[in-house]
């Protein structure tokens, strides 16, 4: 099975075994769609039912089924929230998820020149847009990390069978 990370559990929440979880997914709430959850611990990774949730403040509280103390609870804090990949929906030809742009190789047309400027290395939310975050390699034009925002007027193609990201982008900047 393949998974990625769709989460995190980060605290203990009460004396119940309830635990604090931190969402990747665009809508908060869609964390529960994609079960059961998988952990990696020391043993090898295990599965984790949550049998009820529920909103606190902007984020989510889950009680694990079978976990009802809070020192037992504790020890699934501060881990990855995987799930198996063959659950996530199908997406549109012009939708991609988060997952499928890492790695990719970004070349920037800047001034009549096709630069290469890195690799995908993460994405990161801001309140306006997302943003790239590409790390340069031995092939691209420095070493240096650049933040591109996730943008029609700086995105040009992403072509994720070939590898690549085609932006626009100064890569000076």
């Amino acid at each position: 099975m393949e998974t990625l990370i769709v989460g995190r559990i980060t605290a203990v929440f009460g004396v119940r075994g309830w635990v604090k979880v931190h969402s990747y997914t665009e809508q908060l709430e869609a964390v529960f769609n994609y079960q059961p959850w998988w952990i990696d611990t020391p043993e090898g990774r295990q599965q984790v039912l949550v049998d009820d949730w529920k909103r606190h403040g902007d984020g989510l509280v889950v009680h694990i089924k079978g976990v009802d103390d809070r020192d037992i609870a504790r020890a699934w804090c501060q881990q990855d929230i995987r799930v198996d990949k063959a659950l996530l929906p199908d997406l549109s030809k012009e939708e991609f998820y988060w997952h499928q742009l890492e790695g990719l190789v970004v070349t920037s047309s800047f001034e009549g020149q096709e630069i290469r400027l890195g690799v995908v290395k993460s994405l990161m939310e801001t309140g306006a847009n997302d943003v790239l975050v590409v790390e340069g390699d031995a092939q691209s034009v420095d070493r240096e990390e650049r933040l591109i925002p996730y943008a029609e007027q700086f995105v040009t193609s992403i072509d994720v069978e070939n590898g690549t990201i085609g932006v626009i982008w100064d890569p000076g900047f």
